[in-house]
């Protein structure tokens, strides 16, 4: 009987294929934006996760998220150190500074100014160079997306000169960041010189980066500190979905995506149900022919759960190869580095196909159910 299933599923090639589609097509759909949402989301906190040397970050206590900066005093660096379980507690200065090249390129840049002494919040992963260098005078790192912005169609080279208001730097390293949610070239330098490339302002300090001592809870330090400064402390991974939270909420973002993932369910349920269902009653001679020989309610409900399988099984890998190749080739596009499939959404997607084949299964099985063998031979 699984052959005879088989059978009258492939037997006639457009149904089949039309089921096969329809499937495939809501899991593209489904998967390509569920994943483009969630790495989009990602991206929001891409910059701190980079800084790999802070367990705490501390900011002013109106600060939402990681573009949003209100400066410190200078004497806030003092007060965080003198909390009690701190390692150590260094600056991070960021600004938004033009930077130039000796060809006339220019585009909008995300500094970043490290520590002097230690470089706590340099790039660790290099393409090019050595992160150490940045203690060489007037010198930079900038990430490989932001270098092909301002090189484009150039080989990756240290030692070309950028002008950052007013200052000529030489770039002595390219990292490999991650990329950011508003895609400026990240650019990092010693604080002092980050001040530099942006002009000087009463207040400067950005953040404090602080460094937990071993076997101290980032959490309750946070805390801690919050209490005895005033100041808001949040560890790296609150901070990062604090970034994310503010997207979500003052942002489109949610509800474009959310838009698009709503007609794909739409498409997964009515297009993909209703043609497994036609496809089901269109049979009903075949399965009544079945049942007036004595095939028995039970074995028709395994022919058609095996039909339903098929369908499910083919359709689904069908649509997520679509998809990985969709993203295998845009993960070449600076734009659209590091996006990836997930396999969440490639698992969660593929059970919600399966429930709405199995779903559409089980309208097509009533009338299977409830067919008298007798209506056949009317």
């Amino acid at each position: 009987m699984n052959f005879v299933a088989f059978r009258m599923l492939i037997g006639d090639r457009a149904k089949y294929l039309g089921l096969i589609f329809a499937v495939a097509f809501s899991t593209f759909l489904l998967e390509n934006q569920t994943s483009i949402f969630a790495n989009l989301m990602k991206r929001t906190g891409n910059q701190i996760g980079d800084v790999t040397d802070a367990d705490i970050w501390v900011m002013d206590p109106q600060t939402r998220y990681f573009d949003e900066t209100k400066a410190l005093k200078d004497t806030d660096l003092p007060r965080v150190r003198g909390v009690e379980g701190i390692d150590y507690a260094v600056r991070l200065f960021k600004s938004n500074p033009v930077a130039r090249t000796e060809s006339g390129t220019f585009a909008a840049c995300s500094v970043i100014g490290i520590d002097e002494a230690t470089l706590a919040g340099a790039p660790r992963r290099m393409v090019l160079g050595d992160w150490h260098d940045l203690y060489k005078p007037n010198s930079i790192i900038i990430d490989k997306a932001g270098y092909l912005m301002l090189f484009p169609d150039q080989p990756l080279e240290l030692g070309r000169v950028l002008e950052l208001n007013d200052h000529r730097v030489t770039l002595v390293g390219i990292s490999d960041a991650m990329p950011a949610f508003v895609s400026f070239p990240i650019v990092h330098a010693r604080y002092s010189e980050a001040l530099a490339f942006q002009g000087r302002q009463r207040q400067q300090l950005s953040f404090v980066l602080v460094r937990a001592k071993p076997g101290i809870d980032h959490d309750t330090l946070a805390a801690r500190i919050t209490s005895e400064t005033g100041l808001k402390a949040l560890t790296t991974d609150q901070f990062r979905a604090a970034s994310m939270r503010y997207y979500l909420a003052n942002t489109g973002i949610p509800v474009n995506f959310g838009i698009t993932i709503a007609v794909a369910t739409i498409v997964g349920l009515v297009v993909s149900g209703q043609t497994f269902y036609l496809f089901t009653v269109e049979n009903l001679r075949q399965f009544g022919a079945l049942k007036a020989i004595g095939v028995t309610n039970l074995r028709l409900l395994a022919m058609i759960l095996l039909q339903a399988a098929v369908v499910w099984f083919v359709g689904t890998s069908f649509g997520t190869a679509l998809t990985a190749t969709f993203f295998n080739i845009t993960l070449q596009k600076v734009a659209t580095r590091h996006m990836v499939l997930l396999w969440e959404s490639a698992a969660g997607v593929a059970v919600f196909m399966l429930i709405v084949v199995l779903i559409s299964s089980a309208a097509g099985l009533r009338k299977v159910w409830k067919l008298e063998p007798a209506e056949v031979f009317r």
